[in-house]
């Protein structure tokens, strides 16, 4: 057996079937740990890395497992069939993998050496050094850009953005397939100036896909099953109509490739 699939990390969920996060049927293998604190976080077990206790649904639930990679893709091959008719494959996301690179690096490498098409959802806050290691690996980059403002961006995700910018503009510039994606908060980056920022970078990037991903609160209950406060407590979803304002003018700059949801 290769050496590397032995490499352990930290996972909280793995789930199949899901036709989000990247083309096709994927499996999403979900990593513990994050450096950011987005107050809007529908995971909010992924950004500890210590394995926690959550209340869920009135039960007590562990959160996080220590698991190889080999471990993973026993779970990974079983949807193959899926992956082939589909297009689809494997995602990591979290969490922050770029936080857990020798486990990540590794299970992208035992994916592509199964024929298995991969993808990655990232905040790209990390040295590029640790992000050239999986661009190899990678046939998709699904990267937030949350703001184009730093000091909005550290009061609302823990840190500023300049690190992340020029992360995109490097992943853009490997030749990697990058798609950026903006999750819409209300109060923090849901206006049609703040949009058009964005889209006006992603332009820039020469990037061919921009995805608006509208606020929701499905990850609300999770926070105080952690003991934790819910940051957005009382902020309403937008509406249809909202949502389509923010399309259009993200559409009037970024052109085609531009969607909401995705």
């Amino acid at each position: 057996m290769q050496d590397y699939l032995t490499t352990v990390g930290r996972i909280f969920d793995i789930q199949r079937y899901s036709i989000h996060d990247g083309p096709g049927i994927r499996t999403i293998v979900f990593l513990k740990g994050c450096a950011f604190r987005c107050r809007w976080c529908c995971n909010p077990e992924s950004q500890e890395f210590n394995i926690q206790n959550m209340v869920f649904g009135g039960k007590n639930k562990i959160v996080g497992k220590d698991v190889s990679v080999g471990e993973v893709m026993n779970e990974v091959m079983k949807d193959s069939f899926y992956y082939k008719r589909s297009g689809g494959g494997l995602t990591l996301s979290g969490g922050e993998s770029l936080l857990q690179p020798d486990f990540a690096v590794a299970l992208l490498r035992a994916a592509k050496e199964n024929g298995i098409n991969t993808a990655i959802e990232t905040t790209g806050f990390a040295k590029f050094d640790v992000i050239k290691k999986y661009l190899q690996y990678l046939d998709f980059v699904l990267m937030d850009i949350k703001h184009m403002n730093p000091e909005k961006h550290k009061e609302f995700c823990g840190h500023t953005n300049e690190l992340v910018l020029e992360n995109a503009k490097k992943i853009q510039e490997s030749g990697a397939n990058l798609t950026i994606r903006v999750p819409v908060i209300p109060t923090f980056n849901n206006t049609v100036e703040e949009i058009s920022d964005i889209a006006r970078f992603a332009k820039q990037l020469g990037v061919k896909r921009l995805h608006l991903l509208p606020y929701h609160r499905m990850g609300e209950d999770k926070y105080a099953g952690l003991g934790r406060n819910y940051l957005l407590k009382g902020i309403e979803p937008m509406t249809d109509e909202y949502m389509r304002k923010l399309y259009d003018a993200a559409y009037g700059i970024f052109g085609e490739g531009c969607q909401i949801g995705g």
